[in-house]
């Protein structure tokens, strides 16, 4: 995957910051309709009762953290939180919507981050399918090094669904490279890989992770471990 994509990829979700939790809460483009938005509601609270049973506990890092979205979930558990993302944008929207100033925030590519301190949990939603197949063990060894001998770690993340982006956005088949639209109809390229869950535990285990592999009905594919 070229260094220009990866770019590219981070330029779409600094211009996207304003504009994206309308997908995460189904507006605009990403309202499909009540039927398939109560699925996708009804999916993410499946996803929301999985997290509460972790127990999310202690010094904690949220990679790819984005405007909080599922910050505010672990802020429900006593966990002391660390935030890593790239987009200075969805960082002072996830202070301002937020407002903790108990939460520590490092502005970081996750190709070229690594941890200075390491944690009793990892949590990143929605950024694993953003990860190049060529990086995708790289990245997951990264994650084993923030995590103490016992830490834990809960990934979340996109399945093959049409209707999980926009009604604008096409999902081909077999491409990893997809075009997005933001609001105004500007179009970037970003990376997008749909692990399956044979894929995912396959690349846990030889980042020595070891995860249950879950999957809601429709949207989204989830992993909890070790």
């Amino acid at each position: 995957m070229s260094d220009s994509i990866l770019q590219q990829q981070i330029d779409y979700y600094r211009a996207r910051a304003a504009e994206y939790d309308e997908w995460f809460y189904r507006h605009g483009r990403y309202d499909r309709g009540p039927e398939a938005n109560k699925q996708w509601f009804a999916e993410v609270e499946t996803v929301r009762e999985a997290l509460a049973d972790f127990k999310p506990a202690g010094k904690a890092l949220e990679l790819a953290s984005g405007t909080g979205l599922w910050t505010t979930e672990l802020l429900k558990h006593p966990v002391d939180m660390t935030c890593v993302d790239a987009s200075p944008e969805m960082i002072a929207i996830h202070q301002a919507k937020l407002q903790n100033p108990q939460i520590t925030y490092i502005q970081a590519d996750l190709f070229q981050w690594q941890p200075e301190a390491q944690y009793d949990m990892v949590f990143f939603s929605f950024w694993l399918s953003h990860v190049p197949a060529e990086r995708l063990i790289p990245f997951l060894q990264t994650v084993r090094k923030a995590l103490r001998p016992e830490g834990r770690v809960f990934i979340l993340d996109s399945r093959r669904t049409p209707t999980s982006t926009a009604k604008d956005h096409v999902i081909p088949d077999s491409v990893t490279v997809l075009e997005r639209k933001l609001n105004d109809g500007k179009i970037y390229q970003i990376v997008k890989v749909f692990y399956t869950p044979e894929m995912l535990q396959d690349a846990l285990e030889q980042a020595d992770l070891h995860a249950e592999i879950r999957q809601t009905p429709e949207y989204f594919i989830y992993a909890v471990g070790s």
